[in-house]
């Protein structure tokens, strides 16, 4: 009996494109796009310098995101529960789950987030970095209204983050 070949897919870490998502420095690598994994999942990784913003409050209808922290710490809302996540812990926020996250003043962080299934979300990073180059910063409401054509809600009033 023979078995047809799966078709695994192998993405080396130098052939994945890495945007740079903020004036901070903060960059998010493309490890396992949706499309090129077949649509189940998504797999990024992004890094962010500490004492920086990384995601205002938010939620997104069409997938769940999880947050697994390699290095530093990440400071993560989600809903009315706040934590810091250090290496080894895993946050995840199911569908219209309201999060958000960001660094604290003395640590870094380097996390992988995991999307299910696979939204198509380089395209909402790459929108970052088209927006972290400009000379002149972007509105509130434009990147709010690029953030809806990518399945993010922004909810800029949600208190206490």
């Amino acid at each position: 009996m023979s078995f047809p070949e799966p078709g695994a897919v192998w993405r080396p870490a130098a052939t994945t494109e890495r945007a740079v998502t903020s004036p901070t420095g903060s960059w998010t690598r493309f490890a396992a796009p949706g499309t090129e994994v077949g649509g189940g999942f998504g797999l990024f990784e992004s890094w962010i310098p500490a004492d920086s913003p990384g995601a205002l409050p938010h939620l997104h209808t069409g997938f769940t995101e999880s947050f697994y922290v390699l290095d530093g710490a990440l400071r993560i809302m989600t809903g009315e529960t706040r934590t810091e996540a250090v290496p080894g812990d895993l946050v995840h926020v199911p569908h219209r789950g309201v999060h958000a996250f960001r660094t604290g003043p003395d640590s870094d962080a380097r996390f992988l987030i995991l999307f299910v299934p696979g939204a198509p979300r380089e395209r909402y990073f790459r929108g970052l970095a088209e927006f972290a180059a400009r000379a002149t910063p972007p509105s509130p409401e434009e990147v709010d209204a690029f953030a809806l054509t990518c399945d993010q809600v922004n909810l800029r009033d949600y208190p206490g983050f």
